[in-house]
């Protein structure tokens, strides 16, 4: 596994060290010792998975309150994904900036995006799938939110937004 820092702190881009030859390639995709020698939290618990009929679709952007947060490994395994952190740690350098990169079935990329972050996507191709990685159980009542186009943080979506939940689409401006 390759590790690259992003500009938000503590929030990792991993990607694949592939060993290839004639039939296609191996990587390992998931290595506890790995990841904790990088100090990341590997204690995944749950594993979900999210199917975006059309391009378009915004999911997001999610986290969980304490005591639950969550750590999330999130990727793509079909089609193309927009995806987005924003850093909602009070503490952290990099607080309330946000970053986007593109997650693909092509470039087999993992985003770590650690607790006290909020997370959403936008899928750049119909039939976009994406599959979760989890170190916290869901807990419903626990669950926050801000909204894609709070003028707090605005993050710049590289294609229109037109599927979203009223959930999502609804949410109050941040006060953190």
């Amino acid at each position: 596994m390759l590790f690259e820092e992003t500009k938000l702190k503590g929030v990792f881009l991993l990607n694949l060290e592939k060993i290839e030859d004639e039939r296609g390639f191996f990587s390992r995709l998931w290595c506890k010792k790995e990841l904790e020698a990088m100090n990341l939290n590997a204690n995944v618990v749950q594993s979900n998975i999210s199917y975006n009929k059309k391009k378009g679709t915004l999911r997001g952007l999610h986290y969980q309150k304490a005591p639950y947060e969550e750590t999330k490994y999130v990727r793509c395994t079909k089609g193309a994904m927009y995806d987005v952190v924003v850093d909602l740690r009070p503490d952290s350098p990099t607080y309330k900036q946000w970053l986007g990169v593109e997650l693909s079935e092509e470039n087999a990329s993992m985003l770590y995006v650690p607790k006290g972050c909020a997370h959403g996507y936008l899928a750049l191709e119909d039939h976009t799938e994406v599959t979760y990685f989890v170190t916290q159980f869901y807990k419903s009542d626990a669950e926050g939110g801000i909204r894609y186009n709070d003028k707090s943080f605005n993050i710049e979506w590289p294609i229109a937004i037109t599927e979203i939940s009223d959930k999502d689409k609804n949410r109050p401006d941040y006060e953190g």
